[in-house]
């Protein structure tokens, strides 16, 4: 008899949950078509958005980040709702709460990943560099080609690709060598002891400045400095800039150009670069410095 019993209220219930299953599922599916609909509002709006910030700003990682959350916002609220319609209202209470508890979970487990997204946020609204500008970071030096919330991406010069974690940026110190497009470039020039310092400072500025892509006004100016006194030269350091976002072989290329053009000016003036004197020293018994001249030859075998 108990077991009759039983079985009739198991049956009961089914029937009842049943029944309340199918009264549900209206609001089930319509709790089903909100979500989808969720997601393609958001996807839509985060299009929208983020092409209208492209226009207006010409950094990607904000353009990015605003454009995400808005879209995650969204889809947040649509699924809240599609809950409440589908008298699940407790159940999305207790899933913000659970969100939150497992977030700090979660934060202590991965710890660097959060690290290095809180880090992109911070450099999506406050940091050293943009997209294609050369910059070093730590030991790491090349260009910068692409900024997610993760890591930064750097081409070196060599041709490798560096995925920087963001944590590190924020970290170390960041040269950018082309943020404001100028840079100064510097060498050394020896001359001989005799020759007079100030015809060839003189000499080496009309040299400097006369060479294409060298700035030389207002707070980029060029000039030379008497750096040392060698042991068969006056050596002077020569300092000019050049404005160029390419700083690796742009750079290099216009410093190339400028030495040229200064060693022939030198040379044109009458002024010498002398070479290196080499001292030969003669120890202990030592009374001579055993020399051989060897005769050069040509092709045919003989003597030059």
């Amino acid at each position: 008899m108990n077991l009759e019993i039983t079985i009739d209220r198991f049956i009961d219930s089914l029937v009842s949950l049943w029944g309340r299953i199918i009264s549900q599922v209206p609001s089930i599916l319509l709790a089903v078509l909100i979500v989808a609909v969720g997601f393609l509002i958001s996807t839509f709006l985060s299009r929208v958005f983020n092409n209208a910030l492209k226009r207006r700003s010409k950094d990607p990682l904000v353009t990015n980040f605003l454009s995400k959350t808005i879209r995650l916002v969204i889809i947040t609220l649509f699924i809240l709702l599609a809950l409440d319609v589908a008298g699940l209202g407790y159940l999305a209470t207790g899933l913000l709460t659970a969100a939150g508890a497992s977030a700090i979970i979660v934060g202590f487990a991965f710890k660097d990943v959060g690290e290095n997204f809180i880090s992109g946020i911070i450099l999506a609204f406050n940091r050293p560099f943009n997209v294609n500008d050369t910059v070093l970071v730590g030991d790491i030096f090349g260009k910068v080609k692409a900024m997610e919330f993760r890591y930064t991406k750097m081409k070196t010069f060599d041709g490798r690709d560096v995925y920087i974690p963001n944590s590190d940026v924020i970290k170390k110190a960041v040269y950018n060598y082309t943020e404001d497009g100028f840079y100064r470039l510097e060498f050394e020039v020896g001359i001989d002891y005799e020759d007079n310092i100030e015809l060839a400072k003189e000499v080496i500025m009309k040299a400097v400045t006369a060479t294409p892509d060298v700035i030389d006004e207002g707070e980029h100016d060029s000039f030379v400095t008497v750096e040392s006194l060698g042991v068969s030269t006056v050596n002077l350091k020569v300092f000019f800039w050049t404005s160029t976002m390419e700083y690796r072989r742009g750079a290099l290329e216009i410093k190339s150009e400028v030495v040229k053009n200064v060693k022939n000016a030198i040379l044109e003036h009458g002024l010498n670069m002398p070479a290196d004197i080499t001292e030969i020293k003669l120890y202990g018994s030592q009374t001579s410095i055993p020399v051989e001249l060897r005769q050069a030859k040509d092709s045919s075998g003989k003597s030059k």
